[in-house]
């Protein structure tokens, strides 16, 4: 088969969004489909455009003064659509469009696949409510969310209208932000998710497509064989591990005010850059925690250290739909410590520490059970060791030819 990815996270920039793209398409490839990924990105020269090509990665017209986070956003769907009916006219014989995201170069594949009669999926990742909640100051988030909403509803012509309600749409801003999620998955074909909890709320919300859950995974070759439960005993340190954003919405300050609250011996290392950076470093220097904090890390160095921890953690709430770090912490038979129930569905029974509710309180009476019962940590271990089958990416990728396949059979060219 030949698929096309449309996404306006990959190029430029880290997280899961990238990390599923990247293990997806290492996959499909391995398996004898052909995989094109179009992306916004910064200025490359000609060399390095021809080194990207030859990876079927293709950067797409992009702003580069105008950015969101770390990454450049794609100029106008129009602009990228004229780029790419220019430039790739074999996507005229691809057999699927699947995009990643809710802006530009995403949208720009959806209307591309609709001109050319291919079926397209959107992957839903992630709540662009909480995020933007998170990224824009007080006082300009209903400005920005109405903006976006209408640049979004101007491309892509699609009728939404969501109340400010007391579930997720607590307010207009994120009102504005969910009529953007549904409006992205409804223009799709085939929508999918990574959790079941997200497909929930995006039917709540009015989504109306066919909609799946397809679960993240790791590389096959990231599952080692001989891997031994992980061992506590208090006599020594607990080994932390925290490799996620250090920012608001993963919620580094709660942790560290639970830390504060704890009667047991632990060190935290910290491996991630985020907006709560230096304030948390601070907080912990401030407060004497055993906190070590390393900041934007390669992964290889990380996965080095994960290895060598008894406990990950992570501990947003209401807004991760799925959590890599889960199911990397799983991979090597970490446990986890969670503070969300949402998020007790991507890992094994028995494999996790769930705090009673996401307050600095809960989460420290939640760590002081494990000093009390140190021998927790390895039947956890054990719990998911038994299970690391599950989150192979050839698994999740059997069951996405599966669903390709009966996209094909019921997509009805116009």
């Amino acid at each position: 088969m030949k698929i096309a990815f449309f996404t306006d996270c990959y190029l430029d920039l880290t997280g899961g969004i990238i990390s599923v793209i990247n293990t997806q398409k290492a996959e499909l490839e391995r398996r004898g489909h052909t995989v094109y990924v179009f992306s916004s990105a910064y200025p490359r020269s000609a060399r390095q455009r021809t080194e990207l090509a030859k990876k079927h990665i293709f950067p797409v017209p992009s702003y580069y003064i105008l950015f969101r986070g770390l990454t450049p956003i794609a100029r106008r769907p129009a602009v990228v659509l004229k780029f790419l009916r220019k430039n790739f006219p074999e996507l005229k014989d691809f057999d699927v469009f699947y995009s990643h995201y809710e802006a530009n170069a995403s949208i720009a594949g959806l209307k591309l696949a609709k001109e050319y009669n291919i079926p397209s999926i959107q992957f839903m990742h992630g709540r662009e409510d909480v995020g933007e909640t998170n990224i824009i100051p007080y006082g300009f988030r209903t400005i920005v969310a109405s903006f976006l909403n209408k640049l979004h509803a101007k491309t892509l012509r699609q009728k939404v209208q969501i109340p400010v309600d007391d579930y997720l749409a607590t307010n207009r801003a994120r009102a504005k932000m969910w009529e953007i999620m549904v409006r992205q998955a409804n223009s799709a074909d085939f929508v999918l998710t990574p959790s079941n909890h997200f497909r929930t709320k995006l039917i709540h919300y009015g989504v109306t497509r066919p909609i799946e859950v397809l679960p993240n995974s790791v590389p096959d070759d990231q599952i080692s064989e001989n891997i031994e439960p992980k061992e506590y005993t208090t006599d020594r340190e607990l080994k932390i591990i925290w490799h996620s954003r250090v920012s608001a919405e993963k919620r580094i300050m709660p942790f560290l005010r639970a830390l504060r609250q704890t009667n047991g011996k632990y060190r935290l290392e910290v491996y991630g850059g985020g907006g709560d950076y230096f304030r948390a470093r601070r907080y912990a220097r401030t407060h004497h925690l055993n906190a070590h904090f390393h900041n934007t890390t390669p992964f290889k160095i990380i996965y080095k250290e994960l290895a060598k921890a008894d406990l990950d953690v992570l501990v947003s709430y209401n807004f991760d739909t799925f959590g890599m770090t889960l199911i990397e912490a799983q991979s090597l038979g970490v446990p986890v410590f969670i503070a969300d129930p949402d998020l007790t569905e991507i890992v094994p029974k028995n494999s996790y520490i769930l705090s009673a509710d996401p307050t600095p309180v809960a989460m420290a009476d939640a760590l002081n059970d494990i000093f009390a019962h140190p021998e927790c940590i390895k039947s956890m271990s054990e719990a998911m060791l038994k299970h690391r089958d599950d989150i192979k990416i050839s698994t999740s990728m059997d069951k996405f030819e599966q669903i390709i396949k009966k996209i094909h059979q019921n997509y009805c060219k116009p």
